[in-house]
């Protein structure tokens, strides 16, 4: 007696079986001596997958054992055929729909590549598909190969896809029409970033030795004007006093004085008038003289003191 998830689906007895449900079949038969019952599920489903248990009527001997359910669905490339550039990396996907459990996915590579990985990843929204990402930098024509194993599976199922290379535009490519390894690119790639890095600093530098030449070109400048106008303007202060002359502080004015005695009544020489005339200087008398007849004329001196004379020069 045949029971799936504790419910007899299949009964055995000498003569025939008693088939409970169509999709359950059995055949008996003898091996070496012992009697072999076995069941044949048709149009297998997922409900199917659970507890099994073979036991023998009238007796307490039996025998279980856990069965599992596998869907086999579909395989698919979007493209059946790929136009790829030479040495430039491409990805190649493989779906796998309608799987359970989720099969293995891997790929053959049928065409020469400087490089090639892949991974796989369940799809989030559908526990029964995944999908496969091939990345690699082709170098000709060839195939690429999905391939999806499962245990139990006899004959993988795989699905291929042909690719096709076209030359790389750029024609970044050797004499003798090889491409260059990636450790030259990228060694160019930074050896061109340095170079640009360095261009630039020392733009930075002359543009910061320009400016500071310039300030100090205008500081000069500057100075120059400040000095000439120093200069000019202390020539026209000079040019001014020239004109206008220096002050002589030795100098003392001095009015002319005459020396007449206060107390005293001027004196008053008096001069005859002989007939001869004199060379000499006229004579002072003493203070009792002769009173000089009213008809004689006369002469009087005042002393003043000599004036004096002082020249200025100007510088």
């Amino acid at each position: 007696m045949w029971a799936l998830n504790s419910t007899v689906v299949l009964s055995v007895t000498p003569k025939e079986p008693i088939i409970t449900n169509d999709r359950f079949t059995s055949e008996s038969y003898e091996e070496g001596g012992d009697f072999i019952s076995e069941m044949i599920i048709h149009d297998v489903q997922l409900s199917d997958a659970g507890h099994i248990k073979c036991s023998l009527q009238n007796s307490d001997r039996e025998g279980s054992a856990f069965l599992s359910v596998q869907v086999v669905g579909k395989l698919s490339i979007p493209n059946n055929s790929l136009v790829v550039t030479e040495d430039e990396p491409c990805n190649v996907t493989c779906h796998a729909v309608g799987w359970t459990p989720l099969p293995a996915l891997s790929w053959e590579i049928g065409v020469p590549a400087s490089q090639s990985s892949y991974y796989s990843v369940p799809e989030p929204d559908d526990l029964q598909s995944a999908v496969s990402v091939l990345t690699l930098t082709p170098q000709g024509n060839g195939t690429l190969t999905c391939v999806a194993t499962m245990q139990g599976l006899q004959v993988p199922e795989s699905v291929t896809v042909n690719l096709t290379v076209r030359p790389s535009p750029l024609g970044d490519t050797d004499e003798s029409g090889t491409s260059l390894p990636t450790w030259a690119i990228v060694l160019l790639a930074v050896s061109f970033s340095l170079l640009l890095i360095l261009i630039i600093v020392l733009i930075i530098i002359f543009c910061c030795c320009c400016v500071s030449r310039r300030e100090k070109k205008e500081s000069d400048y500057q100075s120059e004007i400040r000095k000439s106008a120093s200069v000019k303007t202390n020539k026209e202060t000079l040019e001014t006093k020239l004109k206008s002359g220096n002050e002589n502080c030795g100098y003392s004015s001095e009015e002319p004085k005459t020396t007449k005695a206060a107390s005293l009544p001027p004196k008053s020489y008096e001069s005859s008038v002989p007939e001869e005339h004199s060379t000499g200087h006229p004579h002072q008398g003493p203070d009792h003289r002769r009173p000089a007849s009213s008809s004689r004329p006369h002469v009087t001196f005042y002393m003043a003191s000599p004036k004096k004379v002082r020249n200025v020069t100007l510088v």
